[in-house]
């Protein structure tokens, strides 16, 4: 088997609505969902079940890069596997969707990179079986354990002198080892 540099799939999201929970958010907007290779979408209305709907909110691009491996497993070693879905506020006021959903990512390193900014929402998705088996498959095809290499210390002997002690150069009336004490009423400094 051969490795890949990068591997792509469209995955849609599905975002369900929920009816606020203060007076000052009228609705809570959640990723819940992934159809992996989904056709394009925008906001298709899915399923009505009371004031909760479930839209097919976006199709994104999931991308693998060869570089990332080991993010990719540590995602996939979590106890519920998942991807990372990167939502952020709309700029358009006049709009019923106020969010945007703006980037998908497999990789636990890039979505924690994502949740430490304040103006982006970061929320993780379960993978599905088949999504699940097709970025284990690229990690076994290109992951390369990094082997831990201890570093070792030079062989020179910094133990021989010590800057300032016993150097010709720098005068010094008294015993550098001496523990520090009131000056002499004789000693001119």
């Amino acid at each position: 088997m051969t490795s890949e540099r990068k591997r792509t799939m469209p995955v849609g999201v599905v975002v369900r609505r929920l009816p606020g929970v203060t007076r000052w958010q009228k609705w809570a907007w959640r990723p819940v969902s992934l159809l992996p290779g989904a056709k394009a979408a925008d906001w298709a209305e899915l399923r009505r079940e009371g004031e909760a709907v479930e839209y097919h909110a976006a199709t994104l691009d999931l991308e693998l890069h060869r570089a990332d491996t080991e993010a990719y497993l540590t995602a996939l070693s979590d106890k519920v596997p998942s991807v990372y879905v990167v939502m952020r506020p709309q700029d358009e006021v006049e709009s019923d969707i106020p969010i945007d959903v703006m980037l998908l990512t497999a990789s636990a390193y890039e979505g924690q990179d994502y949740a430490d900014s304040s103006e982006v929402t970061v929320e993780k998705v379960p993978m599905p079986a088949g999504l699940i088996a097709w970025i284990q498959e690229f990690v076994d095809l290109n992951h390369k354990e990094e082997i831990f290499i201890k570093r070792k210390r030079d062989k020179k002997r910094i133990d021989l002198e010590e800057d300032g002690i016993g150097d010709p150069r720098i005068r010094q009336l008294s015993d550098v080892y001496r523990s520090p004490g009131r000056k002499p009423k004789d000693t001119l400094q």
